[in-house]
């Protein structure tokens, strides 16, 4: 059974979803005072009419073992604790979201990605 997806893109100007199915991502506005919990509270609500059994992150900043390393530069607080999967009420898989725009246009065969740290982020 393939599973019904929300795909759920954290930047530092929006935060942007879409669900398997779902032809219209849906976005709010996000900045420093977009917080995880806030993040997730959205989602919830944006998301209540699209079906979905799992959630997938695409984080902005260094993630290990599926877990956010870092709070992110240009966002509020209370990213790298989160019970993600607990607050959307679904499981969750976390990648950066450089490798998650990698891979959503990977068509197969060889490809290349480079990504770099926007140049005010800190190193």
């Amino acid at each position: 059974m393939a599973h019904k997806i929300l795909v759920i893109d954290i930047g530092g100007t929006h935060i942007k979803i879409l669900a398997s199915g779902q032809r219209t991502p849906r976005k709010v506005d996000s900045g420093p005072k977009m917080t995880a919990k806030k993040m997730a509270a959205w989602v919830k609500d944006a998301a209540k009419d699209w079906p979905h059994d799992v959630a997938s992150i695409g984080y902005p900043g260094p993630v290990v073992h599926g877990r956010p390393l870092r709070e992110p530069y240009n966002l509020g607080t209370g990213w790298v604790c989160f019970n993600y999967s607990k607050a959307l009420g679904c499981p969750v898989k976390i990648i950066n979201d450089a490798a998650m725009q990698a891979l959503g246009d990977y068509e197969g065969g060889r490809m290349l990605f480079l990504g770099t740290a926007p140049a005010s982020a800190p190193r």
